[in-house]
């Protein structure tokens, strides 16, 4: 086995040292019932804590009331969401990790016809009035797919919800914020070409299409100073965004260039998404997001993520390619994780594939949660 000791050395992140280099990737799971988090989702948390993360961001938590693919994604709009955040993140801290809130609009893939966005009183809000291929909502009959979103007159507007949101985080707890500016949501929506056709200061030249995302790090930091995040997924991919090569590395040079300059924590980014298809042929723009702009971030931690082991993290910390590694499924699947890999432990846990989200019964949240073994 190859040696993961660049794993376990302190690194400062912002304003804290976290104990080691392994973090915990962002985790859709469906459980947050009305959008409210409880206590499975405390449970959930504290044992990754307890098995060895240094740093979590929260699943993705929706700055406002808005109709995704997930019926019980979680909010921090509100004040009992608020407070029910607060005993997440007391456990997180008691078993010794630190914990961001990913912040997180969708932008043009939520729904009309779901439950929340009706309750919402809006409409799906994109850049422009230009639909993603794709989207399956399961929670709505006849699974439709997505739609056409309504141009976003003010996007100050939904930048506003973003600052209450890092309010909202600050008060019950968080140690920083994460800026979900990946995945095909609103902030990537925004930066890609393909999905903002606007003509106005947030649209057209780079540095208007990178406006959205700059501006929302920048009243973010207003709340929470050097406890700031950023995750990017230049490759695009899912949710049907994604750019020519040429323009992909003209675009997320500017964009990561200047968010480093505004003194975040980290920024994490995130490797090829594989898997989207449209017309036979794939989405994504593949190429290496480490050769092509870790020279770029002078000042903020950069961290890995998607589809990597910790062998293969400890070396690319090694080389000083990166500073940390993010992990996601298998800490879906291995609560232990860090303990495992320090104590030379296979990570063989089995998915439970059909309770990645959570089911048709809501009294089992905790079935494929937070029942898988740790080793003994």
């Amino acid at each position: 086995m190859a040696s993961t000791a660049a794993l376990f050395s302190p690194l400062k992140v912002g304003s804290v040292t976290i104990r080691n280099r392994v973090a915990m990737s962002a985790l859709t799971r469906n459980r947050a019932l009305g959008t409210i988090p409880n206590d499975i989702m405390a449970e959930y948390y504290g044992q990754r804590a307890a098995g060895g993360v240094a740093l979590i961001a929260s699943e993705g938590t929706l700055v406002s009331r808005q109709g995704t693919e997930w019926p019980h994604a979680p909010g921090i709009w509100s004040k009992e969401q608020v407070n029910a955040w607060k005993k997440i993140v007391n456990t997180v801290h008691n078993n010794g990790a630190f914990i961001y809130a990913q912040l997180w609009h969708v932008g043009r893939v939520a729904h009309p016809d779901a439950p929340e966005q009706k309750l919402a009183g809006t409409p799906v809000y994109g850049p422009s009035a230009i639909s993603a291929r794709g989207g399956k909502f399961r929670h709505i009959p006849g699974l439709p797919g997505y739609v056409t979103p309504t141009a976003i007159d003010d996007p100050w507007k939904i930048i506003a919800e973003f600052k209450q949101a890092a309010l909202n985080a600050k008060e019950a707890g968080f140690d920083g914020v994460e800026l979900h500016g990946a995945n095909g949501y609103l902030p990537h929506q925004f930066l890609d070409s393909t999905s903002n056709k606007r003509t106005d200061q947030w649209g057209g030249s780079i540095e208007n299409r990178a406006r959205f995302g700059l501006e929302t790090l920048k009243v973010m930091i207003e709340v929470f100073g050097e406890n700031v995040a950023l995750k990017v997924n230049p490759s695009g991919g899912y949710n049907d965004v994604g750019m020519p090569l040429q323009e992909t590395l003209d675009t997320y040079s500017y964009f990561l260039t200047e968010s480093d300059k505004l003194g975040l924590a980290y920024i994490t980014l995130s490797q090829t998404h594989p898997k989207p298809r449209f017309t036979g042929k794939k989405r994504s723009t593949v190429h290496d997001v480490i050769a092509s702009y870790r020279h770029l971030i002078k000042d903020a931690k950069v961290f890995i993520n998607a589809a990597v082991l910790p062998e293969e993290g400890a070396a690319l910390i090694a080389e000083g390619k990166v500073d940390g590694v993010v992990i996601g499924f298998n800490w879906i699947t291995h609560p232990d994780l860090v303990k495992r890999v320090q104590h030379g432990q296979p990570l063989d846990n089995i998915p439970d594939i059909k309770h990645l989200q959570a089911g048709k019964d809501d009294s089992a949240l905790s079935v494929g949660y937070t029942d898988y073994p740790a080793a003994t």
